[in-house]
């Protein structure tokens, strides 16, 4: 890793955590801590689950229950028992806890205004283009990639919105019963693999391959969270892939697609993928790839 990167991002840390004010003790002068405050935000109107609020800060569990504490004891928060399974809490604000959220948002979006106030108009439009770059990359970074079965909830959770998204934009929609298969047994060792990628315990995408003995292996089930695209999680998913299938002995990586996916068209020829005649009677594929994997 290049050191001037590192002392580069290190440099801006300190930056933004003297700016947003996160070294004070009495975060925007309510007489708690940035973190409290930021477990306000996050907790919301709707109240959350615990555990789901662990993974998305990424927090100690015990770190995490000495905050909500404290946030009880003012009176800001209450924990009940999860209606739907009583061995997860359920964390919501109180009347009390809702009117200092609303504070917290009334005074932050006036410090925000303080940092651009001083700027002109272009370099607003700098700042904030830069803050939101900074944003996706930082995203990026947090993104988790694993071999996850199939079957697993959260990898149910991104076919199922695959699938949807794909009724949402295919000319006449998309019925999963229509499609060529790929089975559990298919996308499960030695057969096949699946890929989940998660941001902060959220699924963020998924991809799959089958293989297939002295046959190219074929990718299936590509696909990434609208939040996440333009972050790179597409091409890293398809380079894990293709990783996995040449590592089981592939030497040639198929795939088809729809024509009205054309960012996944331009992924694909961007990485190396040739367009070939069909090779299978996909429905709805218009467009059919192959990539030779190096020896």
């Amino acid at each position: 890793m290049d050191p001037d990167a590192i002392a580069n991002v290190r440099r801006f840390n300190r930056v933004v955590t003297q700016r947003a004010g996160a070294l004070n003790d009495a975060f925007l002068a309510r007489g708690r801590p940035l973190g409290h405050a930021r477990l306000l935000w996050e907790i919301g109107p709707q109240g959350t689950d615990v555990r789901a609020l662990r993974a998305r800060l990424d927090l100690d569990s015990g770190y995490l229950s000495r905050m909500l504490r404290a946030l009880e004891e003012d009176g800001l928060v209450a924990s009940t028992p999860n209606e739907a399974d009583g061995r997860v809490r359920t964390v919501r604000l109180t009347s009390r806890g809702s009117a200092e959220r609303a504070e917290l948002d009334r005074l932050s979006d006036q410090a925000a205004a303080a940092i651009l106030g001083p700027l002109s108009d272009s370099q607003r439009t700098r700042l904030v283009a830069a803050m939101a770059e900074v944003e996706r990359l930082l995203a990026a970074s947090a993104v988790e990639i694993t071999v996850a079965e199939p079957a697993h909830p959260d990898a149910r959770r991104c076919v199922q919105a695959y699938f949807d998204e794909l009724a949402s934009r295919f000319d006449g929609g998309f019925d999963p019963a229509n499609t060529l298969p790929a089975d559990d047994h298919e996308l499960t060792a030695p057969e096949g693999l699946f890929l989940l990628a998660t941001v902060h315990g959220e699924p963020a995408g998924c991809g799959a391959v089958k293989f297939r003995p002295d046959a190219p292996a074929e990718i299936k089930r590509m696909w990434v969270a609208p939040a996440m695209r333009g972050t790179g999680l597409g091409r890293r998913l398809l380079t894990q892939l293709e990783e996995h299938a040449a590592a089981n002995g592939a030497r040639t990586v198929r795939l088809e697609t729809n024509r009205a996916l054309p960012e996944a068209i331009s992924l694909y020829r961007t990485a190396g993928y040739h367009e070939v005649g069909a090779f299978n009677d996909e429905p709805y594929a218009h467009h059919w790839f192959e990539k030779t994997m190096p020896a």
